[in-house]
């Protein structure tokens, strides 16, 4: 096989949205970094929503990207929570996977903390090819021609292979 259609796993982004500032923010940063040896970033609200009491450039979630051996553990460990099963309408046409899990102590080894609660945090998965570079860099930079791109069904079959994941209907 040609080593330049081979997909690979850009990055893994987990968010976990908590809505408001202050205290509930800073345990659910604590919680990423703890849980994935990484600092945390603040996420900021693009928008001003009176019903949910949020105002534009309010503090109201946290994220943490990871890349290499760590976004494989990351995936592992949260995929472990979930079963290993996913949903086929979970992925993008581009090929990238979303999923969620709903309270973090489902994650095996995750133990309940009263000082920081129990967070729901979800997972982005951006797989790429080698050569994607050319549509990021900055001199001569172009598009990604169509064949080279990554489909649906191409990052399906590298879950399967590479994580064992069951997809269900429901």
């Amino acid at each position: 096989m040609n080593p330049m259609n081979e997909v690979q796993i850009e990055k893994v982004t987990i968010n976990i949205g908590v809505g408001e500032a202050g205290e509930k923010l800073s345990r659910a940063i604590n919680l990423l970094e703890e849980m994935f040896d990484q600092t945390a970033v603040k996420t900021f609200s693009k928008v001003t929503n009176p019903e949910f009491g949020i105002r534009k450039r309010q503090p109201i979630a946290c994220k943490v990207t990871l890349r290499g051996e760590k976004a494989d553990k990351a995936i592992d460990m949260v995929l472990e929570g979930i079963n290993r099963n996913i949903r086929p309408t979970q992925f993008d046409a581009q090929g990238n996977l979303s999923f969620g899990i709903r309270e973090h102590i489902d994650i095996p080894g995750m133990k309940y903390n009263p000082d920081i609660g129990i967070f729901g945090m979800n997972l982005s998965v951006t797989f790429e090819k080698p050569g994607y570079r050319i549509a990021k860099r900055k001199i001569q930079q172009k598009k990604v021609p169509a064949k080279h791109r990554i489909s649906k069904e191409e990052t399906m079959k590298f879950m399967e292979e590479n994580f064992n994941v069951n997809y269900v209907t429901e």
